[in-house]
């Protein structure tokens, strides 16, 4: 008898700043593990103070050995100060970085906006849900490692 695999154990992490944006994110990416059966737990949703403090979040989750990817949800959208690009290029290397040292899935589903309008929309609940993409993304990249990591690779 064999047994279909079983679906990847995937955590969030959620940005609490800008929740009616981090909120349509959560969703969309809710929504599409559901659809590729994934579903996340919901001890396995886990709230960030903001943006910055994703990266942290999601290398100490995958270091607990329970997840084999993490989607990292958030939102900062453009302000008077540097503050905006401070904490973009922060976050977005601390993703790749944690993603790179634990060679698990971790992705950027953080909106970086100009305008509140902008975020909005890319926090709707269609399919063009940012959310939505980098649970997609987190998915896909799982099973192309699972792949590559399985493959004999002799030619």
């Amino acid at each position: 008898m064999t047994h279909a695999p079983l679906a990847p154990r995937i955590a969030i992490v959620v940005s609490q700043f800008n929740p009616e944006v981090t909120g349509g994110l959560l969703k969309g990416a809710l929504d599409l593990l559901q659809e590729r059966g994934a579903s996340v737990a919901a001890r396995d949703i886990i709230d960030a103070p903001g943006a910055f403090e994703l990266p942290l979040i999601a290398q100490t989750l995958v270091r607990t050995e329970r997840f084999e990817g993490v989607v990292c949800l958030g939102c900062v959208i453009k302000g008077d100060t540097a503050h905006f690009e401070f904490i973009s290029l922060g976050t977005g290397l601390g993703l790749m970085t944690a993603s790179l040292s634990t060679e698990t899935p971790i992705t950027f589903g953080v909106l970086t906006t100009y305008t509140d309008e902008q975020a909005l929309v890319r926090s709707r609940d269609n399919a063009e849900n940012k959310g939505r993409e980098a649970a997609e993304a987190c998915f896909a990249t799982i099973q192309t490692l699972k792949r590559i990591r399985s493959e004999a690779w002799d030619d």
